[in-house]
């Protein structure tokens, strides 16, 4: 059952909140802006028309914008709507609340529920906020890594959580065992330390052998012990630990988390960071605006120019015009040939082009690496820096809501520099510098 929001009730409450704010603040004027009703329309699938009543579609989606706007955590975002009211009137409230809008584990219920694709309504919401400006023909596109939260992976490390793992499932199913090993693991991890130095590699990897032993015995004891429906629903479990005791530190699709293991090691050729471990994504960004249009999680270790097709096909789903030409890096060599529409690398000039085509070639090129701080901005003020949310659908989620957040601060910027004078409407057509709220800002602006 989903009821309306507080907002779309028509006996207003007499204490009205918006009346003791101020209404020219960027969050209240992007809340009137939104296009609250479509939204609410594409997500009421995902809900069922019997049963208890659900949160409003507004308040939980707006939850999740001002988490990803702020970088906030599910408990922390909770827990700041209560003492905030801007964050309240945003969310569609009328009156001041005293009381949490809802526990944090009912923002993990809903993103279950509406899935990467109610997500990805959210994120086309954002886009079509920019009207005009999100439908350039050319856009910057390139490629990052969005890593998982998981320990550094090591094979000690992962024997050491599958013997815990099968220690605790025999004591929940009051399996006797002839021997934990827990007093020798916790002597053999001692061992596995400073690996890399020469002369512990030997006692280390003597150590390494040794925890894959006991995690090999201790994983046929429950082979043989447990019950039949046990067994049953711990078989792909039991595949998984098979597979990681059996890998070499040389061998490919290798396993790097027991709880995510379809995540891959990246290696983008970076001085302070040589590995990164998590999933690659692409974001698409407009050249004048810097509107981010497009963006996808690959599930597949690709190389960047396999990748460029699906991002570009993801920003048409967000825009009514045509991509006529995408700037990229030299990481892109062969994707000419895989998309439709043109596609610029930098490179020698050719023989062919004037001075004209050359000098507006070399402009393009230059204003690619604008999509770079887009990027570190994602990472550093929108939680892309690293994904908390479980599985290659939590990387979706948390990578559209990314792009999301950084859409609605961009519109939060505009109007906080230039508000509407007397009701008149205004324009942004180019900003060359964007920085979060409160601090210097240089922009450049043509208004109409």
């Amino acid at each position: 059952m989903l009821p309306d929001s507080p907002v779309n009730d028509d006996q207003l409450s007499f204490f009205n909140i918006v009346d003791q704010l101020d209404t020219s603040h960027p969050l209240i004027a992007l809340g009137n802006t939104l296009d609250w009703s479509s939204l609410e329309a594409s997500l009421s699938q995902y809900y069922s028309a019997k049963g208890r009543a659900a949160k409003p579609i507004r308040l939980m989606s707006g939850l999740l914008m001002i988490k990803q706007l702020y970088s906030l955590s599910d408990e922390s975002v909770v827990d700041q709507w209560k003492m905030n009211p801007y964050f309240q009137v945003f969310c569609g409230e009328v009156s001041f609340q005293t009381q949490v809008p809802c526990h944090a584990t009912e923002l993990v219920k809903f993103r279950n529920r509406i899935g990467s694709e109610g997500v990805r309504e959210i994120f086309s919401l954002s886009v079509k906020l920019h009207g005009k400006l999100a439908e350039e023909r050319t856009v910057l596109v390139d490629t990052t890594v969005q890593e998982k939260a998981i320990t550094y992976p090591t094979d000690s490390k992962l024997a050491i959580r599958i013997i815990n793992r099968l220690n605790k499932l025999s004591k929940l199913h009051g399996i006797q065992q002839r021997r934990t090993y827990v007093k020798e693991v916790r002597s053999l991890r001692l061992a596995c330390r400073h690996f890399r130095h020469v002369k512990r590699r030997r006692k280390a990897n003597k150590a390494l052998k040794r925890l894959r032993t006991i995690a090999g015995v201790l994983l046929r004891e429950c082979q043989r012990k447990l019950p039949i429906d046990v067994l049953t629903a711990q078989e792909a479990n039991f595949a998984l630990y098979e597979r990681v005791l059996s890998q070499q530190p040389k061998d490919r699709n290798k396993v790097y988390s027991l709880h995510d293991p379809a995540v891959y090691c990246v290696g983008k050729g970076k001085d302070h960071k040589a590995y990164e471990y998590g999933r690659k994504a692409s974001v698409v960004a407009t050249k004048e605006s810097q509107v981010i249009v497009g963006v996808v999680s690959h599930d597949e270790h690709d190389h960047d120019s396999k990748t460029l097709k699906a991002a570009l096909t993801e920003a048409h789903t967000h825009r009514e015009t045509s991509i006529r030409l995408a700037v990229v890096d030299r990481g892109y060599r062969g994707a000419k040939n895989k998309v439709d529409c043109e596609v610029l690398l930098p490179g020698p000039p050719l023989k062919r082009d004037n001075a004209y085509q050359r000098q507006k070639k070399r402009i393009l090129c230059r204003k690619r690496s604008a999509i770079e701080p887009i990027i570190g901005h994602l990472k550093h003020d929108h939680r892309l820096l690293r994904s908390w949310l479980k599985g290659a659908e939590g990387d979706r989620i948390n990578l559209l809501m990314a792009g999301c957040a950084w859409n609605l601060r961009k519109w939060m910027i505009a109007f906080f520099l230039f508000e509407k004078p007397n009701g008149g409407e205004q324009t942004l057509l180019a900003i060359a510098c964007c920085q979060p709220l409160g601090t210097p800002l240089i922009v450049v602006w043509v208004l109409s």
